[in-house]
């Protein structure tokens, strides 16, 4: 069974306390429950550990529903140690592990991990059909002799954060929401690639980024944004579409980077979206667009001076 011989491959040197999840975006909901975890097996002399999954089980379960992610699994791994947890297990998520029950998958979980408590949300379940729910996790809890702690969820402007909730964020374009929500800015990554060199003749010279096929997007439009590039952040645009006024059909992601000279073609970048410009449109000519351009740089820089310090 492949979930046995993932787990198999950590081994703890001492008892842990574990949660389980996907944990896409690492949003303040999951810090609070983390900082929780973490605390907790602080007092209990215990290792803080996340058991996450390498891709949605919603979409091994319903292979029609694609999920974007909002954090890749190297992000992920890299923001939870980031709030202190000890072991991050990731997991492949298979029609086999959906099948594996409740009871079978926390012996896993003991056998391998030494765990002796879960930290989980209200709403959590694990095993075959969302069997282990809070209720049933107890009930095992006081016959298999582990812990289970309930952690209530994080409420902001009304509306409990989730992943889901940040997705339809970005949908949106909203990225003030996405940061209220996740508790810093939206960022994707990206190598450079070749494009058209339309930029060039426009005066605005733009890295065409090729990030991965299953990221999260924001809404299509203009964004003042920061490219980071080999740890430094530069002032950048950064436009996401399908650039209409050229009649191009493929959905791209360009970054103008302000004041930048180098080539950076093959270099991975990294662009955390600040605010939204303006949504995407077809100009008349390209004279139009090129006016609109230098608004839009003009505005994006003051905006990033004024939030940022450029």
């Amino acid at each position: 069974m492949l979930v046995d011989e993932e787990l198999a491959r950590f081994s703890a040197d001492k008892d842990t306390l574990l949660t389980v999840g996907v944990f896409d975006g690492v949003h303040l909901g999951h810090k609070h429950l983390i900082s929780q975890l973490v605390g907790k097996a602080e007092q209990e002399n215990s290792l803080s550990g996340v058991v996450t999954f390498r891709q949605h089980p919603q979409e091994v379960l319903h292979p029609d529903i694609k999920l974007p992610f909002l954090t890749d699994l190297a992000q992920r791994e890299k923001l939870l140690r980031n709030e202190g947890v000890d072991i991050v297990v990731p997991l492949t998520f298979t029609a086999e592990t959906s099948r594996l029950s409740a009871r079978d998958f926390i012996g896993l979980l003991k056998k391998h991990l030494r765990m002796r408590g879960m930290v989980v949300g209200p709403d959590f379940a694990l095993g075959r059909k969302r069997e282990g729910n809070v209720d049933a996790l107890g009930r095992l809890g006081r016959e298999l002799g582990f812990s289970v702690t309930v952690v209530p969820p994080v409420v902001i402007d009304g509306e409990i954060v989730s992943s889901t909730a940040i997705r339809q964020a970005l949908a949106d374009g909203d990225v003030h929401r996405v940061r209220r929500l996740a508790g810093r800015g939206f960022s994707l990554r990206g190598h450079v690639v070749a494009g058209a060199g339309r930029g060039v003749a426009l005066g605005f010279p733009t890295a065409n980024l090729e990030p991965d096929p299953e990221q999260a997007l924001p809404a299509d439009g203009v964004y003042a944004s920061r490219a980071g590039i080999n740890g430094k952040g530069f002032p950048s645009m950064t436009n996401i579409g399908t650039k209409p006024t050229f009649g191009d059909k493929k959905r791209a992601v360009e970054v103008y980077i302000v004041d930048y000279q180098g080539n950076l073609y093959g270099r991975e970048i990294q662009v955390e979206f600040v605010e939204r410009l303006r949504g995407e449109k077809r100009f008349d000519s390209v004279e139009d667009l090129k006016k609109q351009m230098a608004e839009d740089v003009k505005r994006g820089v003051a905006i990033l001076s004024a939030k940022m310090g450029r």
